[in-house]
């Protein structure tokens, strides 16, 4: 099929005196009338595509009758209201309720009523002490950018004007009076694609204008701290300040709230560590760190003299990576061993005070709530059960089932099995793979393998309708734990940062052949995704082994390695990637696996569909945009090679209901068809 012409630009990069064209750049300007056609035009061959494939409705309808369930969100207290959100199925943004004690619940927030289009998404709420004042985040168009609304919650009325240009940023009470946020000062260029590198934390107190907010810390150094989050204790004792120079390692400041003049004090002046507040009690900070615990330990110091010589172990680290809640006066200990989640209940002496029994095998989060709150609770799900509703007592230990959802398929029908196949070099890797009973394994299966690899994020067994779709279809859904992610601690994500990245993409490559000696699969029925640094893992994999898979699915990925830095917090991501600026080494380390760059004449390469959104802020769409004119220019197969762009959406977060069932529909449909189906491989009646 014929795509779009993308017009070439002789524009040339030097590093290292080695030269570099970069013939698409000019469509890195996300809002010039060149851009725009280009989008226009890239959108009109895509969906004209799409329209051709005779079960795309079919998909969609499919997709929407079993997504219209009832979803709801574990309740919490604030003030004199339980909160909780609900969805009655296929509402595009999630509704805030609350109830006072027995009394029948009210609609407290309704971010559907934001915008016509549903693409104003709810990203945040912080009450204040008392409950009666509620700061509230929003997100437009999908972008990172956020305003804060700020309501009495008896009235749900405004009472000042909104705060704006918000990023990255939690909002944290101090009583009753105000609240600690983080933002960058407006970049000059691009709202959605310049830079922004200096990140802030301000005080702004109720009743005074935003331009009167005071600077608590941040911008005033040579030091570039690109993310810096603030969190006030509970008894709103202590300001913690986290700052970071990249996503990952963090310096730890803390400042006495009951001393007016007191200065932020260092309990870690470097960014070696991932170290994190817990909790205070009496003159003791509890502190969760990978500081000389690649898979974490709880330990304790004293607030006179909070060096990390002075810690004293609680919870000691063990051969699980560790995360802790808190909640009831108890602590939670959420350990994840082969990417599922096991949960011990401590004291703050660190005595064990029992295991908690799951429900299953899968993925346990919640478990916090305030002190004085004895009834916890704790969601469980995985790839074939979705999220299940518990509450605990943190002082009997019972477990009762709170709600549960009741969706239109018989999740029954499903199984999860956990494999380890060997990587290139011999590391053992962990893949789930979830697919329908009875499968046969005749290698004609259509399965998605899907990876992320970096970043220190774990991908654990989580249920989504989409996937359940897919394998309702027959399809396999298969999802290894590759290095670079967090499932095994610091030194798993070091192993697939910087000069070991090629770990990262071997270990991805070994899931698929792994997949197809096993017959779960071959290649002519072998789809490739991943989203933002797993758009990179697919489109890194794609250019390099461009036949081990019949169809690539990148999604808002980041696939200029060269480049990826200079856009709004990309610099925050040297510490898993290097900068092309680094050194000549990490430069050609960068060019040798960077997609854009490594897309070859006269290659055939895997039927693409590429996804993005036109307000992405965090991995521009220009990445999206340079991959795909790249493909279309030297792709000698006969595959299609097209790029979704979504108007008014960003990365992901906060993207309508609505929009999420076309997408889906539309990636399952171009995935299948191009497997050769005529019609879907399973009757959905």
């Amino acid at each position: 099929m014929k795509c779009p012409e993308t017009k070439t630009v002789n524009v040339v990069d030097t590093y290292f005196g080695i030269e570099v064209k970069d013939p698409f750049r000019w469509l890195e300007n996300d809002r010039s009338s060149d851009t725009e056609a280009w989008v226009k035009a890239q959108n009109e061959t895509t969906f004209n595509y799409l329209k051709t494939i005779p079960y795309r409705d079919e998909l969609k309808k499919r997709l929407s009758d079993i997504w219209n369930y009832e979803k709801l969100s574990a309740p919490f207290v604030e003030g004199d209201y339980t909160y909780f959100s609900k969805n009655d199925g296929l509402q595009n943004q999630d509704v805030i309720y609350r109830q006072k004690g027995d009394e029948t619940p009210e609609i407290f927030l309704d971010p559907n009523t934001f915008s016509k289009n549903g693409t104003i998404a709810l990203d945040g709420l912080s009450f204040s002490e008392n409950g009666k004042i509620l700061a509230f985040s929003i997100s437009e168009d999908g972008s990172d950018w956020r305003k804060i609304i700020i309501i009495d919650t008896d009235t749900k009325k405004a009472i000042e004007d909104p705060l704006v240009d918000v990023k990255f940023s939690l909002m944290s009470w101090f009583k009753n009076e105000g609240f600690y946020y983080s933002s960058y000062d407006k970049p000059s260029g691009s709202e959605l694609s310049a830079k922004t590198d200096q990140h802030k934390v301000y005080y702004h107190k109720l009743g005074t204008s935003q331009k009167e907010d005071v600077l608590i810390f941040g911008g005033t150094t040579e030091e570039k701290h690109r993310y810096i989050y603030a969190s006030v204790t509970e008894d709103n004792r202590y300001l913690i300040l986290t700052p970071r120079i990249s996503t990952t390692g963090n310096k730890l400041l803390i400042k006495d709230l009951s001393k007016p003049d007191s200065s932020l004090i260092p309990i870690l002046n470097h960014t070696n560590s991932d170290t994190h507040f817990v909790d205070h009690v009496d003159e003791s900070l509890f502190l969760i760190t990978n500081l000389n615990a690649p898979n974490k330990r709880l330990v304790r110091v004293d607030i006179s003299n909070p060096s990390e010589d002075n810690w004293i172990d609680v919870i000691p680290e063990t051969n699980h990576v560790l995360t802790i809640t808190k909640g009831g006066g108890y602590l939670f200990a959420n350990y994840m061993e082969d990417a599922t989640s096991k949960v011990k209940q401590f004291d703050f002496s660190g005595t064990c005070i029992r295991e908690i029994e799951l429900p299953g095998i899968g993925t346990a989060f919640g478990f916090s709530g305030k002190k004085n709150e004895s009834t916890l609770y704790f969601t469980f799900t995985n790839y074939y059960t979705p999220p299940s509703i518990y509450s605990y007592s943190s002082q009997s230990g019972e477990i009762s089932l709170y709600w549960s959802p009741k969706i239109a398929i018989d999740t029954n029908n499903y199984i999860s099995e956990q494999v380890f196949y060997k990587a290139l070099d011999g590391t053992k890797i962990p893949m789930i793979i979830t697919y329908k009973k009875g499968l046969n394994l005749n290698g004609k299966n259509p399965t998605i393998l899907y990876g992320y690899g970096g970043f220190n994020i774990s991908l654990t067994p989580v249920f989504s309708v989409t996937n359940i779709i897919w394998m309702e279809q027959g399809g396999v859904f298969a999802v290894p734990n590759i290095r670079g992610g967090g499932e095994y601690g610091r030194q798993w994500h070091d192993a697939g940062t910087q000069f070991n990245k090629q770990n990262v993409f071997n270990d991805f490559i070994a899931a698929a052949e792994y997949l197809i000696n096993n017959q779960y699969t071959s290649s002519e029925y072998l789809a490739l995704r991943g989203g933002s640094n797993g758009g990179l893992l697919v489109g890194a994999v794609m250019t390099q082994k461009p036949q081990i898979a019949k169809v690539a699915l990148p999604a808002v990925g980041v696939l200029d390695m060269l480049r990826y830095h200079t856009f709004t917090s990309g610099a925050g991501w040297a510490y898993d990637y290097g900068t092309a600026e680094d050194s000549l080494e990490m430069f050609n380390y960068l060019k040798n696996y960077s997609p854009v760059h490594n897309v070859k004449e006269h290659t055939e390469y895997p039927a693409t569909l590429i996804t993005t959104g036109d307000h992405d802020d965090r991995v521009v769409p220009a990445h999206s945009f340079k991959f795909a004119a790249e493909l279309q220019s030297k792709q000698s197969g006969k595959h299609p090679t097209l790029i979704r762009i979504e108007t008014n959406a960003g990365h992901g977060a906060g993207t309508p209901v609505n929009k999420i069932i076309e997408q889906y529909a539309d990636i399952f449909a171009f995935t299948l068809f191009n497997m050769g189906f005529k019609e879907l491989p399973n009757s959905m009646h």
